[in-house]
């Protein structure tokens, strides 16, 4: 079934509304952002999910900042994404604040300074 073009959240282009990710910018979920953890719809500015609870927020390794959930920091730009050293996961996420992998619950290295 045909549905109407949507404008991605990321790159502002129209793409098909069914979309799971953008096919010109490759985000994933170009309509809403989501939590990392359970996927429920978040919006800017949200310090938790409302869904699970996990914080939205994290802190730069580069300038010690905390910065909404992003693949980069909203203050200086730098990659805020950590992988996690259990060997078994080795999931690329984001650093949160509370410091444990959202996909195996084992502690992230500690990159804040």
């Amino acid at each position: 079934m045909a549905t109407y073009k949507k404008h991605c959240i990321y790159c502002g282009e129209l793409i098909p509304g069914d979309a799971h990710s953008c096919p010109l910018c490759a985000h994933e979920d170009p309509f809403h952002m989501r939590c990392p953890k359970c996927r429920n719809p978040v919006e800017t500015g949200w310090k938790v999910c409302s869904s699970c609870g996990l914080r939205l927020t994290a802190l730069c390794a580069a300038c010690g900042k905390e910065t909404p959930t992003a693949r980069t920091c909203a203050h200086c730009g730098a990659p805020v994404l950590v992988q996690c050293p259990n060997r078994k996961c080795g999931e690329i996420q984001i650093l949160m604040l509370d410091g444990n992998c959202v996909a195996c619950g084992k502690p992230l290295l500690n990159r804040r300074k």
